[in-house]
């Protein structure tokens, strides 16, 4: 009787029904602790927070004279302020601002009074001809990383940026998937090491090599064990020691239909044969079988189809317990989303995040500060501008070197609007539901979402508009700008806006009218963000004069880096959500209770991501989550509230 496959499934479908049955058999991925120090290439197996701020001091970011902002206001070409020696400190940069001081002069811009020199620096009057404003050349705080804030997510792969960022935020150690153990086991009685003269009939064993190289590019661990005779017993025994020590095991030869073929015998012997033929060419007779805790891949001699049946079922399998594939650089052509300006002097690389939205890659520029790694983690692709040339205009075609594959970059979901923490827990959520989906989101502001949606540069944005003369909240924005409609108003969150304060309330703040008060100070969100929008309402309904507000143009992006301000001593308050300050151990001062929309274009509506990022928002796991942050109210998110 001819020799019968047990199966002979199409590819996808044995892959597919493989990876389903392992997966209800138990097969998992591991974790391991890990040193910061070991951590390249791994996949991190949780999300990952930053401990502390990152500076988490107030650094000079230039060489020059600390002081106090105010001593300089009022300074001009015309009419220069004289600064005396007691009013200033000399600093280099990375030196702690001294107390007393919120702002760094550069040396550049220091003048020297007749008869003195850079020698009588420190002792004598100095002359400026601009002001600079609080915490001009300063790296505050929080600048580059806020203490809680996440890092990464799960399931991605540590680059060395990230690990500098990790040191940066006190993170010492890192919980990593840990790498699947592949275990290859060379049968066959003709079989022999690989030798410089081997006899006839000799064939040399270096399949063992070719495989051991391919999964360790895959970020997994092989073990080659000694090759095996054709003898049932004895081939049966190897696959059950390597069962037990591996996740992985490749039995290479015998799967097929020879006389010595005992492969199939071998795996159903300890464990469970799955399929036992595949529909593909070359690699036909691949067997898939499980054991207890391990995938037992029979892959054939030859080493052509070996390498394809290694490259079509043992990587998505490794791929599958790392939750993360592996990186591959391309250059693409990619829509600007911002104007990125440059000096002439330099040819400079600029980070960028990258998504796909409709049919067009959209580029982001991210922060450009010699000291945000952070920017570098976050980055999908890099954008180079050549010397002598001023930059890109928003809107412009340009070229980008990818960062992470294209693939996966088609599948981001690409938020552009005003800033919350939630966007991070949204981004946990979709990637680890999917690993093929993530989240690229840039912080610009309510206001900024309403632009990339009309630009057709984003696949959603927070927005929370004030509208001033109704007290409603983003619809009469949504008129106004979309007319001829287009979007789509989806419900998130109701939050707790107010001011953040020191633990306990010390100087008893209850509104921003107790800070028009010399001697306190303030920390605001930017313009256009819906943030700011309120700190503006607010003062204009209590006729507060804004310009009596001490740091009240002192603008961050986010909600954290004011909160970390606000812990570090920087500003006696700052407004902001109430999941910030709790993350702090802040004091907090209700305002409002704010209702924090989605802007959702119809061009995007249909998208996996957005969908993906539907499904989160009217999950059970999304809600608790909202509850454990604090300072969120969750109705009905998900719901339409109005389509334009």
């Amino acid at each position: 009787m001819a020799f019968e496959y047990l199966s002979n499934e199409p590819l996808d479908k044995a892959l597919e029904g493989f990876l389903k049955a392992l997966e209800e058999r138990g097969f998992a991925p591991r974790t391991d602790m890990v040193p910061v120090g070991e951590a390249l290439g791994r996949i991190t197996a949780e999300p990952l927070y930053a401990a502390i701020s990152a500076p988490h001091y107030h650094a000079c970011a230039m060489d020059g004279i600390a002081l106090a902002a105010n001593v300089t206001f009022g300074a001009t070409a015309t009419t220069p302020v004289i600064v005396q020696p007691e009013d200033y400190v000399v600093v280099d940069t990375g030196d702690p601002v001294p107390d007393g001081c919120d702002a760094v002069v550069m040396i550049e811009d220091v003048v020297y009074g007749e008869g003195s020199s850079i020698d009588d620096l420190g002792t004598c009057p100095v002359i400026l001809h601009a002001a600079i404003a609080p915490w001009g050349n300063v790296r505050q705080i929080g600048e580059d990383i806020c203490a809680g804030e996440m890092l990464l997510t799960s399931n991605v792969r540590i680059e060395p940026a990230a690990m500098g960022a990790m040191l940066a935020a006190g993170v010492q150690q890192v919980a990593v998937i840990a790498k699947p153990r592949v275990g290859v086991i060379p049968t066959g009685d003709e079989v022999v090491a690989p030798s410089a003269n081997p006899k006839p009939g000799d064939v040399m064993e270096f399949n063992s090599t070719i495989f051991s190289g391919m999964v360790r590019q895959w970020g997994a661990d092989p073990i080659a064990y000694p090759i095996v005779p054709d003898k049932p017993d004895l081939v049966r025994d190897a696959v059950a020691k390597a069962v037990a020590e591996c996740d992985i095991v490749l039995l290479n030869a015998g799967s097929s239909a020879g006389r010595d073929d005992y492969s199939s015998r071998a795996v159903a012997a300890v464990g469970e044969v799955l399929y036992h033929g595949i529909a593909m060419k070359p690699g036909k007779p691949a067997i898939l079988g499980c054991a207890p805790g391990s995938a037992i891949v029979g892959v054939p001699g030859y080493p052509v189809s070996g390498i394809i049946v290694v490259e079509q079922i043992v990587k998505p399998i490794i791929e599958w317990l790392l939750g993360c594939r592996a990186s591959n650089d391309e250059n693409v052509r990619a829509t600007l989303a911002r104007p990125c300006t440059s000096s002439l002097k330099y040819e400079e690389f600029v980070r960028v995040r990258v998504g796909k939205v409709g049919d067009k890659l959209v580029a982001t520029p991210l922060s450009r500060g010699a000291g945000v790694v952070t920017s570098f983690v976050k980055a999908d692709g890099i954008l180079t501008i050549p010397q002598n040339v001023e930059g890109y205009e928003a809107g412009e075609e340009v070229d980008v070197r990818l960062l992470r594959p294209l693939v996966d970059i088609e599948r981001s979901l690409v938020v552009i609007g005003s800033h919350d923490p939630l966007i991070d827990e949204i981004a946990q959520f979709i990637h680890a539901a999917d690993p093929a989906l993530s989240i690229a989101s840039t912080h610009v502001g309510s206001m900024g979402a309403i632009v990339a949606a009309k630009r057709g540069e984003n696949h959603c944005g927070g927005i929370h508009l004030l509208d001033e003369s109704t007290g409603v909240y983003n619809e009469p924005y949504l008129e106004k700008h979309f007319p001829k409609g287009g979007v789509r108003q989806v419900e998130c969150v109701y939050r707790q806006q107010g001011l953040m304060v020191a633990p306990g309330n010390p100087l008893g703040i209850e509104s921003l009218a107790d800070l028009a008060v010399e001697g306190r100070s303030f920390v605001n969100r930017q313009k256009g963000s819906g943030t700011r929008i309120l700190s503006d309402y607010i003062c204009k309904q209590d006729g507060i004069d804004s310009s009596k507000i001490y740091g009240y143009d002192h603008e961050e992006f986010t909600h954290t880096a004011v909160a970390a301000l606000v812990e570090a001593g920087s500003a006696d308050a700052g407004m902001g959500i109430y999941s910030a300050a709790k993350m702090y151990g802040l004091g907090f001062v209700p305002v409002c209770e704010e209702q924090y929309d989605l802007l959702i274009p119809d061009y995007a509506w249909e998208t996996p991501m957005v969908q993906a990022l539907l499904d989160v928002l009217r999950s059970d796991a999304f809600r608790a989550r909202m509850e454990e942050l604090g300072g969120y109210r969750v109705n009905q998110p998900g719901r339409v509230r109005r389509h334009y």
